[in-house]
């Protein structure tokens, strides 16, 4: 038995084919700038946290999208608030990695159909879309 001839795929419209490649490129972030990226102080005794539940989970779904170690992780979130222009504390990777074991960070499961959107607000992380 044969195989079938395999399809020839022909690009006539070439400007907006390499839009569509820089477009699946693209990354858009937004930050509430009234987010709280550092913790209140707590009535327990010993060293009190320096970054809230809500920063470190602002920080560790960049790391489950884009399956990167908590070195990068902090150096992607540190680049993204400066990029937008706030003057935050990043968590470090070792801060990321303690409290990780703490805190219930959950990505919903996004169908690879259209952009996952991601809005970062004060309460800490939400996922926006299908």
């Amino acid at each position: 038995m044969s195989k079938p001839p395999r399809a020839r795929y022909r690009t006539t419209n070439w400007k907006s084919y390499n839009a569509a490649l820089a477009q699946r490129g693209s990354l858009q972030v937004w930050f509430d700038p009234g987010m709280q990226m550092l913790s209140a102080p707590t009535r327990n005794r010993g060293r009190h946290p320096v970054f809230s539940d809500a920063a470190i989970q602002a920080s560790l779904p960049q790391k489950g999208v884009f399956k990167l170690p908590l070195r990068q992780t902090s150096g992607m979130v540190a680049r993204l608030l400066a990029m937008v222009g706030l003057v935050w504390l990043v968590p470090d990777f070792s801060t990321l990695s303690r409290r990780q074991k703490t805190l219930l960070v959950e990505i919903p499961c996004q169908p690879r159909s259209g952009p996952l959107h991601r809005l970062i607000d004060s309460t800490g992380i939400k996922a926006v879309g299908d």
